[in-house]
């Protein structure tokens, strides 16, 4: 434990780092780029009026579900205390300034997004994050990440242990059996609207009769 975080990748991504990041990433083309992938994700679902992000940062994801679903509420869970108090600005937007690793959900959202974080978390803790989206989910789980069908480590911006890549969602699946995969898809950096090279996965749990 590292600080006052559980993991290296936790203090990582709560300190300057991560407020580095956050100056990075934050512009319309985000938020339009994220609004067409999610535009893709979200025909296959029914009722969404609600959604909780895990590792939201100041919302450039939510910001995008905001034009797509435009009464649903919306939360944020987010590690960085700037990025959470830029987040916490945004109207209609919930937010909990807290380790994935720590938080727990005293409620269920209809659907449970992770976007490009599951590839920083150290993977020894993966199984709390999914065992997170899981409980935090009423019926659906949106996640995006870098995909690789073996567990790879990468050098991140030069740092060592911060990125990973594997079959997140295929190991969600194998560890809830009551999921489902509905659909999935890629975009691509040269896209019009381009994300990183990621895929993109959604998964729905048994409807009780």
């Amino acid at each position: 434990m590292t600080g006052e975080y559980r993991t290296q990748q936790e203090d990582f991504w709560a300190g300057e780092f991560g407020d580095d990041y956050t100056k990075r990433n934050q512009s319309a083309e985000t938020i339009a780029s994220n609004a067409a992938l999610f535009s893709r994700v979200l025909p296959r679902t029914k009722r969404i009026e609600s959604v909780i992000e895990l590792g939201a940062n100041i919302g450039m994801n939510l910001r995008a579900l905001q034009l797509l679903l435009t009464k649903a509420a919306l939360t944020g869970v987010e590690v960085n205390e700037a990025a959470a108090r830029e987040l916490s600005r945004i109207e209609r937007i919930r937010v909990f300034n807290d380790s994935i690793l720590d938080f727990k959900p005293e409620e269920k959202w209809d659907l449970a997004l992770i976007k490009g974080v599951l590839i920083h978390i150290d993977p020894d803790q993966l199984s709390r994050v999914y065992d997170l989206l899981y409980a935090a989910s009423r019926r659906y789980i949106c996640i995006v990440e870098y995909y690789s069908p073996h567990p790879q480590a990468l050098d991140y911006r030069g740092h060592q242990d911060r990125l990973f890549k594997r079959d997140f969602a295929g190991e969600v699946l194998d560890r809830f059996k009551d999921l489902t995969l509905l659909d999935y898809g890629f975009v691509y950096h040269r896209d019009p609207f381009p994300q990183d090279d990621i895929n993109w996965f959604l998964l729905e749990k048994a409807v009780e009769a």
